[in-house]
């Protein structure tokens, strides 16, 4: 899933792309992707509106527009925007005002798609947690003082920090050399201190290499970002680790698959 470092990619690209255009048209090829409202009022709510502002909130992106209301776009596993767009895989269409399209892929169906009239009302929006960017040192160290969850699996949950997923969460985890499995009270507050650096310093070194392209994501023309080249752990198991050289773990947490270094990482 594209987490913040992607999803902010793709928020600044489409600022310097759609600021200021109106869309035409709206095609829907396939239904599965509008979630509310009705597809026609999906349609009609949408034309003839031009885009004012674009906004992230953790993984989602907001396209606010001069009706007032905001298309809202959570592109989940494998939704993609494209721009220009060609129509070959799109599951929407945005047809522009100077003849340009913005198309909406989604392989398999995962993404969705909302026209709503307030989008902080939107309940995955409210329940969301502050992103790392937002906490201080301190704020960080509080908020893990009594959770006893694994710490890997807390910071995926979005109620509790918005942003990060799998993949830069072991990122994250290894640079300042903890252990995915360990629970999260038993962080000391320098490794809380060094865990909240790391995180944030990933994020940005991820955004400036325009995201990691490991499944469905591209950038906004489509092109691939470059960041996966720089992970020091993820989807490297086996491989050696870049500190010790001793070979790159893999193990569930969570449902999900996470690397890590069992020397490096206590």
């Amino acid at each position: 899933m594209p987490e913040l470092p992607e999803v902010e990619t793709i928020k600044r690209e489409l600022e310097r792309a759609l600021i200021g255009k109106r869309i035409a048209e709206v095609c829907v090829l396939n239904p599965l992707v509008v979630k509310e409202p009705s597809v026609a009022k999906f349609k009609s709510g949408l034309e003839g509106a031009s885009i004012k502002r674009i906004l992230r909130r953790a993984k989602v992106l907001i396209l606010e527009l001069s009706s007032g209301k905001a298309l809202v776009i959570h592109l989940k596993m494998t939704g993609q925007l494209v721009y220009p767009g060609c129509g070959k895989d799109a599951r929407v269409i945005f047809r522009l005002s100077r003849g340009e399209t913005l198309d909406f892929n989604d392989r398999r169906l995962f993404a969705e798609l909302r026209l709503l009239d307030d989008w902080h009302s939107l309940k995955f929006i409210q329940n969301l947690g502050p992103e790392p960017f937002d906490l201080t040192s301190a704020e960080f160290s509080s908020i893990l003082l009594k959770k006893k969850t694994k710490i890997k699996p807390l910071l995926m949950d979005q109620t509790f920090i918005s942003g990060v997923g799998n993949l830069y969460a072991a990122e994250a985890l290894f640079r300042a050399r903890i252990n995915p499995q360990r629970p999260a009270n038993s962080l000391s507050d320098k490794e809380k201190e060094a865990l909240l650096k790391q995180l944030k310093q990933t994020l940005l070194e991820a955004i400036e290499h325009k995201g990691s392209s490991i499944d469905q994501y591209v950038q906004l023309s489509g092109a691939q970002g470059d960041y996966a080249r720089y992970h020091k752990v993820y989807g490297r198991e086996g491989k050696p680790c870049p500190v010790c050289k001793g070979p790159i773990k893999r193990t569930s947490l969570g449902g999900r698959g996470t690397y890590f270094c069992p020397r490096c990482q206590r």
